[in-house]
């Protein structure tokens, strides 16, 4: 397994959305993805972007094809008590190739990003059923807040 990560480019979107689509699926709301090709790009690498990836790219060694087979996605958000802090929109590792670290290589570079962006931090949510995301933050020693409702109109 031959696997880079580096920060997402325009040519990543089309596969970037379908690894969206894939996340949707598994958190069993797979009619929930609206955004168009062109909207997602635009968000991504317009003149104003307000998302920024990494990307999980494979390189097949036998045929030097390459393919993304995870991302890591977030925004910059505020919060009037902590300052600015990196937000975690979603992170995914193809079906094929979880179990290999490939997670554990996006949330590490996440958590560098931070860093060098000298952000108070970096907030996600997780879905309460999904377990195995539930025990690879742990292994950050992550904090579970219980007393947020989420909302959104």
């Amino acid at each position: 397994m031959n696997i880079v990560i580096r920060r997402a480019i325009s040519s990543d979107c089309p596969r970037i959305l379908e690894l969206v689509k894939e996340l949707a699926i598994y958190e069993k709301a797979p009619n929930e993805v609206t955004v168009s090709l062109e909207h997602f790009r635009t968000s991504g690498f317009g003149e104003n972007p307000v998302w920024w990836a990494f990307v999980a790219e494979e390189t097949d060694l036998s045929n030097h094809t390459k393919i993304v087979q995870g991302f890591a996605l977030y925004y910059i958000r505020y919060s009037t008590w902590k300052g600015q802090r990196m937000y975690l929109e979603d992170i995914l590792v193809t079906e094929k190739m979880r179990g290999q670290k490939i997670g554990t290589l996006l949330f590490e570079r996440l958590i560098e990003e931070s860093k060098e962006k000298k952000l108070n931090g970096i907030v996600w949510q997780v879905l309460a059923w999904n377990e195995p995301a539930i025990q690879f933050y742990k292994k950050y020693n992550a904090d579970f807040d219980a007393e947020w409702v989420n909302c959104s109109i």
